[in-house]
């Protein structure tokens, strides 16, 4: 995962929500014509890199251009040839969600705090579990970062507790390779720690639907 633009990871609840695709629709492309195939977890999860969430914008793109879903992938595999998709980045709009930062480091904390929110984010903080749970009831983020290792591992459960809300995505994050697990534990992505500035930003606008990545795809697609 040394790779800036591998370094994200997405379910894929996470990546149907992103380009509203339904799951059953990328597990169909994958099986049907074997180019964007994603990694498993170890309990079979696909797990999708952030060049995978673009090469599947492309394939939407070139259909509702009025390709078939055989050429779009065609299409995709010759610009695999000539280099990878690029996508620019996006910016919020006016509407400025919440992230709740679940963080047992002050000093990191501290530091993605400055980084969303001049990205144009509100940002909440919280050092422990409990204090976690809280600001999630009184203040119903949109997204929840949180670090595994709260609380002396505690994240885990956070991660399967605001996952069922169905309003809100969770972004895990941990110093242990531990993608799988956090998968398991209900996260749509996860990112490794230390986290660099741009890798986040990303991914949040990712997950939020402020990307460049993901916007122009926010229309239904039809499976062919």
């Amino acid at each position: 995962m040394g790779n800036q633009e591998e370094a994200a990871i997405y379910s894929i609840g996470a990546v149907a929500h992103m380009l509203d695709i339904p799951s059953s629709t990328l597990r169909g492309w994958e099986e049907r014509y074997s180019v964007i195939v994603p990694n498993r977890s170890r309990g079979s999860q696909r797990l999708y890199s952030r060049r995978q969430v673009e090469q599947l914008r492309f394939i939407k793109s070139q259909m509702e251009g009025g390709n078939s879903a055989a050429d779009a992938h065609r299409l995709l595999d010759q610009q695999l040839l000539a280099g990878p998709i690029r996508t620019p980045a996006g910016t919020p709009e006016d509407h400025r969600p919440l992230i709740l930062l679940v963080e047992r480091d002050s000093y990191a904390a501290d530091l993605e705090e400055y980084f969303l929110t001049t990205e144009g984010y509100d940002v909440s903080i919280a050092h422990e579990a409990n204090q976690a749970r809280a600001l999630f009831q009184e203040r119903s983020p949109e997204l929840v970062v949180i670090d595994l290792l709260i609380s002396a591992g505690a994240g885990f459960a956070l991660c399967a507790e605001f996952a069922a809300k169905d309003a809100t995505m969770v972004l895990a994050v941990s110093s242990l390779d531990s993608p799988d697990d956090a998968m398991l534990a209900g996260a749509a992505a996860f990112l490794p720690k230390p986290l660099e500035p741009l890798k986040l930003v990303s991914t949040v606008r990712d997950l939020l639907g402020t990307s460049a990545l993901v916007k122009p795809a926010r229309q239904a697609v039809v499976t062919r």
